[in-house]
């Protein structure tokens, strides 16, 4: 019996009996076709450096910029060239109803701090987030350019036993994992599509919970499983389903959960979040056309089991909410069309 079969026969068995899990499923989140995984939040230390990092070598658009000068930090948001991102009620991109947005987050002043490091996620004692990942059409020529414009590698396609990704390293040391949709057998996409902000990795102490809580609680699908049993870790990928014209390679918008064998067996075991000293991830986002039904549902159906930070419509800035998931990473809950 492999090891996905085991955490599948676990979860089917004991889904209704543990209090750590997640069994009752979400209506709204299962039955949305609005719902949508809209962005990944990190925080940055130079704001001009990372925008130009992202824009000039890998080609993406700064969408729109938000200044709160009450609380002294900016949000920064770009994508990969769209021509199907609607317009909210200001006239501007509504970022908030679009896949593959990445937000970068500057707390005002920390790059003119000489000590100010952001933590990457993948560092002891500090290990939780570990990368976001852009699929190209040919990874080949991708690293060869990078790599003739100054952008570092922390692992290089001839490196390490996987040959066929590589991870770049951005200006405040994130891992950009860098991998193909260009593959043989597959349908779809048909030639290139250009660059696609295709998932976001976090990495997980039991996958029984994780996956219960994304699939039940967020409606989210398990799109493909990878298991490495050399290595003694397995990759869920998930996911609001894969347009047709595309494959899980080439879409946007995917969340990876990382599960190291074992973890789940450790009473003492944790990752760190990103929002904990020393931060860095911040959160991945979620919106829909009715965000508050679906937080209401959620409160209404699972109580104080989730932990909220705060509830919607409830913080300092409206229309929103941010939920914990097991591992106590932020979920961003946010509506189409909303003017931060």
């Amino acid at each position: 019996m492999t090891l996905q079969t085991r955490y599948a026969t676990s979860y089917k068995l004991t889904m209704s009996t543990d209090s750590t899990r997640y069994p009752i499923q979400i209506e709204k989140a299962s039955n949305d076709p609005t719902l949508l995984l809209n962005h990944t939040c990190l925080r940055v230390k130079d704001p001009a450096r990372a925008v130009k990092f992202y824009t000039e070598h890998f080609g993406m658009k700064l969408l729109s910029r938000k200044d709160f000068e009450e609380a002294k930090f900016s949000l920064y948001f770009l994508s990969f060239p769209k021509d199907d991102i609607p317009k909210n009620k200001n006239g501007e991109p509504d970022v908030f109803s679009a896949h593959g947005v990445l937000e970068l987050t500057h707390n005002w002043g920390t790059e003119k701090n000489p000590d100010y490091k952001i933590n990457n996620g993948n560092e002891e004692p500090h290990r939780g987030f570990g990368h976001i990942c852009f699929s190209v059409s040919d990874i080949n020529k991708t690293c060869e350019e990078l790599e003739s414009q100054g952008v570092k590698f922390k692992k290089r396609l001839s490196e390490g036993r996987q040959k066929d990704i590589a991870f770049a390293l951005d200006p405040d040391g994130y891992w950009i994992e860098l991998i193909t949709y260009s593959r043989e057998g597959q349908e779809y996409p048909k030639g290139s599509v250009g660059n696609k902000f295709n998932h976001t990795m976090i990495r997980i102490k039991n996958p029984t919970r994780s996956l219960e809580f994304y699939q039940n609680v967020l409606g989210m699908k398990l799109l493909r499983t990878s298991e490495h049993e050399s290595a003694k870790f397995t990759l869920y990928f998930l996911g609001y389903g894969v347009p047709k014209t595309d494959s899980v390679f080439s879409c946007e918008s995917v969340l990876e959960l990382t599960h190291n064998w074992g973890t789940e067996n450790d009473p003492n075991f944790h990752y760190h979040n990103g929002n904990s000293e020393p931060q860095g991830y911040g959160h991945i986002c979620i919106s829909c056309d009715d965000a508050g039904a679906l937080c209401k549902e959620i409160e209404v159906k699972y109580g104080d089991k989730i932990q909220w930070s705060p509830k919607f419509n409830q913080g300092r800035m409206k229309n929103i909410a941010f939920l914990k998931d097991p591992d106590g990473y932020s979920i961003e809950v946010v509506p189409y069309g909303l003017i931060a």
